[in-house]
């Protein structure tokens, strides 16, 4: 939601990135839940947050080939 209101393209990009490091970060986290015999069943929000980061990635990359 930040990034739309981003206040130039660099302001944008830079809002991207941060979103990517913190999708990269929860990843972490649910890797470790995932490894934790007393944490519900996360695989679900695994897969959800793949095609998060699949959208960012895309969208950072399509910026760059600008």
């Amino acid at each position: 939601m930040e990034a739309q209101h981003a206040e130039s393209r660099g302001d944008f990009i830079h809002k991207m990135k941060i979103a990517a490091k913190e999708a990269d970060e929860t990843q972490y986290w649910l890797m470790l839940c995932d490894n934790s015999q007393s944490y519900p069943d996360c695989k679900g929000l695994i897969v959800k947050l793949e095609e998060i980061q699949r959208v960012l990635n895309k969208i950072l990359s399509s910026l760059k080939g600008r």
